[in-house]
């Protein structure tokens, strides 16, 4: 392996011409196969970075630069108006990508480099001449013919056949041999033959062979033009006549080597890429497997020591075999901000679905410390002094420590040890800084952020821990064990000291230490006790929705002739929808015509037929039954269902519930409401029978509209307790709040609430079934009577461009780059990203502010009453008797004041023996 930084090796500039091949991956890859779930296709951007891995493996360069074009007049356009015109127009698939090319070039370490007036080729040119100045090798790599005048002993290029894929070197030899000139000749030949590409018509009649023989018997291309009264026949007439052209040509495709470029060459050398930013931009553009390749691609190119680097050597520690040595050590170091990490053995997996077995979080095995230049591992397998004093120094408040997961370790110890003073935990600190991002797994953390790895395989310095010739190899793994925790906890340090002032610049360290990590105990405890199921409600319910589904079934197989189709196949249905029935065309995919929810009620509405009212039907049971079969799965021995709640799912800052998911529990239907008629009110661990008592914000989302905006409409309807449809109805339709109808209540709540999360009026229209013009009329009308709210939606967008953010009541943000893409559709979705995110994120902050005040007062005032379950903006407690009274109020005052808005905050509670029953 050749390192670009050593100067015994020779330099070598691989330089691309970046339009060109990005263009050439355009077409190679299928744009309908590369997009992001923002919509943003990306297969320019792949192709090109894998043309460019290639590149790397094969031609070992030194040196990369990457030559664009820019929007702007060329020196050639200047000249020749038509140079480059009736190119067929740019794929609005490929808008956006250059862009995104530029950014994976930066976080590559790879300068891009631009300049007015001239083309990229220009560029590759002048980059070409000034390594053939200093003695170095240049490959060239684009898809334009001009750059064959490069060519020379050390500077040739790489010319694609098809794609990016087949791209063979072209050397003078190669040159010669297809076009019979010099590569210095090309040009001379291409101003006789004309270039297609770029609108440059030469001498009509004249091909390649006829140029390339004139230039052979004349010597270049002035001796054929002073020679071209001697050519006789048609072709020499077309020549006399077509000079002009061959003179313009000849201007136009001269390269320039000359330009004074804004780069050095010095600067292109070869570094290993922003490991931070790359990982950044991978996640958004969802590139999960080229991205180790690249990592993979650099590593052997620049080298990797077998060493580890000077700071990335995991500090001497010490294996704890007493109380005293754990003390020391904390006496040492306990007054600096200490890594912990816990070695957590299990949770046990249901082998055949991959999932944790209900209720088990797994075990701490052993806890370790780390300072800068120390470490500490204690095993807790056993009640030893040193595994006694280790969790009486995590309890202690006075020790400031960073960790990962504080939730996970809290419910790995149970009732056997708790953790406090946690000043940080780069789980939640990743989050807050980066809601994307694809993995917040620690090694992806220590990887992307550290450009380090979690494990490096390094065998522990034999002075750390003596070994004896008696059980050798199992004193060795012990040794490596707490070797692993070490660096864990050392990497953990490391990445809160990254993270820490990142947070404090973007003003996040309240988010942080007084809303995330105290939340992240609270919801352990409400892991920790779950919800009570009645199980046999629960096995008849799942019966009952098997039983619709195998009717709808029947039915939909009945109204097809009685031919049996897998109803859940598209390509079945897809025949017998569009082929068997000819039923009107819904829209095309990549695998046929659509049957999603969608596409399928829309075919409903307008045929009726019985087949899709069964096939519906079916779908909506089957789905019902999924949800049913989840909740069985996941009841645990104690007859509860423990969900997890994780903090870092949501980008908008929303806690989501998984395994089981219980937001996904329908809401308003039949079906929802006898599901939730499972979850019930249990025992306490003293065995006392309980209720349940669950609240919610009435309204969130549209107070929090009313707050931003500073709307007076919208303000005194809240304070005045007004029904805020019938209120916004009444304005928007100019008639007495008596006489709004629910259809035009209805037809106000979808605006009210589609302004908040972007809604357009096309999308207003097609919720509303409704025309596009009437949509538009009725925002117009909304618009006309709370004109501060549009000018809030018009004012956030600007100013989230401007900054590249959104940001909630309490400073929690989120970064949203497409807001300047040149890619309208992905545009209009981080737009209304953008409308969104502050009030549903705000909204998310608020319940978690709380869900911290009720768990509080509940503890300070001492009930035994618990919080069990968020979803959605709802809270459930399980009532302990004899509180009922106490609980509500504490649940209603703290729900209420979690936050001071210019509107109130309505709570609304009920209580009952399920969450049915204690609907409001």
């Amino acid at each position: 392996m050749t390192d670009p930084s050593n100067d015994t090796t020779p330099h070598r500039l691989l330089v691309i011409d970046g339009h060109s091949m990005a263009f050439r991956a355009f077409y190679a890859l299928p744009a309908e196969n590369f997009a992001t779930a923002t919509g943003q296709h990306t297969n320019a951007v792949y192709g090109f970075l894998t043309m460019l891995l290639t590149m790397i493996r094969q031609q070992q360069p030194t040196h990369v630069a990457v030559a664009f074009d820019l929007d702007t007049p060329t020196r050639r356009s200047e000249e020749y108006a038509e140079y480059k015109a009736g190119r067929s127009e740019t794929p609005q698939e490929f808008y956006g990508q250059i862009d995104l090319i530029v950014k994976v070039m930066e976080a590559l370490r790879i300068p891009t480099i631009t300049l007015d007036g001239f083309e990229a080729d220009d560029i590759v040119a002048t980059l070409a001449t000034l390594s053939e100045d200093a003695g170095w090798e240049t490959r060239v790599v684009s898809g334009d013919r001009d750059v064959f005048q490069l060519i020379t002993d050390r500077t040739l290029v790489l010319y694609p056949k098809k794609g990016v894929s087949d791209i063979p070197l072209m050397d003078a030899a190669a040159v010669e041999e297809k076009y019979k000139v010099s590569p210095a000749q090309y040009p001379e030949l291409a101003a006789l033959v004309g270039e297609t590409a770029d609108n440059l018509p030469g001498i009509p009649g004249v091909g390649p062979g006829f140029a390339a023989k004139w230039l052979k018997e004349y010597g270049d291309l002035d001796g054929v033009l002073a020679n071209a009264d001697k050519i006789t026949g048609k072709k020499g007439e077309s020549l006399r006549e077509h000079m002009d052209n061959v003179h313009r040509n000849r201007r136009l495709n001269a390269l320039v080597r000359d330009l004074e470029l804004p780069v050095t060459l010095e600067a292109t050398t070869l570094e290993q890429p922003d490991r931070e930013q790359l990982e950044e931009l991978f996640d958004a553009l969802e590139f999960n497997r080229v991205r180790q390749r690249v990592f993979d691609t650099f590593d052997e190119r620049l080298g990797t020591t077998t060493e580890p680097a000077q700071d990335d050597v995991t500090p001497d520690f010490t294996v704890a075999d007493s109380a005293q040595q754990v003390n020391d050590f904390l006496a040492e170091h306990g007054g600096e901000l200490l890594g912990v990490y816990a070695e957590i053995t299990g949770p046990e997996m249901v082998a055949k679905r991959k999932i944790p077995v209900p209720g088990d979080y797994g075990t701490v095995t052993g806890v370790s410390f780390a300072a800068d230049d120390a470490g500490l591992f204690v095993d807790l397998t056993s009640d030893s002094a040193a595994a006694k004093a280790a969790r009486d120094a995590l309890a202690d408040p006075a020790l400031d420590t960073a960790v990962y997961d504080v939730k996970s370790i809290i419910k790995a110890f149970g009732s056997t040890a708790s953790i406090d003073g946690v000043q940080d935990d780069a789980l939640i600190s990743a989050y807050i800084l980066q809601p994307d991002r694809r993995s917040y797994e620690l090694s992806a953390l220590v990887e992307g952020y550290l450009n380090a790895n979690l494990d490096t395989g390094e065998t522990p310095a034999a002075g750390q821990q003596a070994l004896d010739l008696d059980g050798a190899e199992e004193e060795s793994k012990a040794q490596q064990r707490a070797h692993d925790a070490v660096r864990a906890a050392w990497m953990i340090r490391r990445l809160s000291q990254v993270f820490t002032p990142a947070v404090i610049e973007r003003g996040a360290q309240q988010l942080l230490q007084n809303l995330e990590i105290p939340l992240a105990v609270v919801l352990a405890e409400l892991e920790f006790a779950g919800v009570a199921i009645d199980e046999a409600r629960l096995g008849e319910l799942l019966q009952q929705f098997s039983d619709e589904a195998d009717a709808a079934q029947e039915s939909a197989w009945a109204a097809n002739d009685g031919e049996k189709v897998n109803l859940g196949s598209p390509k079945q249905l897809q025949v017998v929808l569009f082929e068997k029935m000819d039923m009107p065309k819904t829209r095309k995919t990549k695998t046929g015509y659509s049957t999603d929810v969608d596409s399928l009620n829309d075919l409903l509405e307008r045929t009726g037929h019985a087949f899709l009212q069964n096939l519906m039907l079916y779908r909506d049971a089957t789905k019902l039954k999924q949800t049913v079969q989840g909740l069985k799965d996941a009841v645990a021995e104690d007859h509860r269902i423990h969900t997890t709640f994780s903090q870092t799912t949501a980008a908008t800052g929303r806690l989501s519930s998984l395994n089981p998911n219980l937001q996904n529990i329908p809401v308003r239907t039949e079906a929802g409401r006898q599901i939730r008629d499972v979850f019930t009110a249990g025992t306490l661990p003293t065995g006392e029978q309980t209720q349940l008592l669950t609240a919610d914000y009435s309204q969130i989302e549209m107070r929090i509209m009313a707050h931003l905006s500073e709307d007076e409409g919208l303000i005194t309807a809240f304070k005045d307790g007004e029904d805020l449809h019938r209120f916004v109805g009444a304005n928007v339709f100019d008639v007495d709040p008596q006489d709004v109808t629910s259809e035009m209540r209805s037809k106000v709540k979808a605006m009210s609430y589609g302004l908040a999360y972007g809604l357009s009026s096309f999308g207003l229209s097609k919720q509303l079934r409704i025309s596009v013009d009437e949509a538009r009329e009725l925002m117009s009308a909304y618009f006309d009577r709370f004109g501060a709210v549009q000018t809030y939606l018009r004012d956030v967008v600007k100013q989230a461009r401007k900054d590249g953010f959104t940001e909630t009541m309490l400073g929690r943000r989120r970064y949203l780059p497409d807001l300047t893409s040149d890619n309208r559709q992905l545009r209009d979705m981080a737009e209304r990203a953008a409308l969104n995110a502050p009030i549903q994120g705000s909204a998310a902050d608020i319940i978690k502010l709380a869900m911290l005040g009720v768990q509080r007062e509940l503890t300070e005032q001492q009930l035994r009453s618990r919080m069990i379950l968020q979803i959605h903006d709802e809270l459930i407690l399980e009532l302990a008797p004899g509180e009922e009274e106490q609980a509500e109020r504490i649940l209603t005052e703290q729900m209420s004041s979690a936050i001071e808005l210019r509107v109130p905050l309505d709570v609304q509670v009920g209580r009952g023996r399920s969450w049915n029953d204690a609907a409001h």
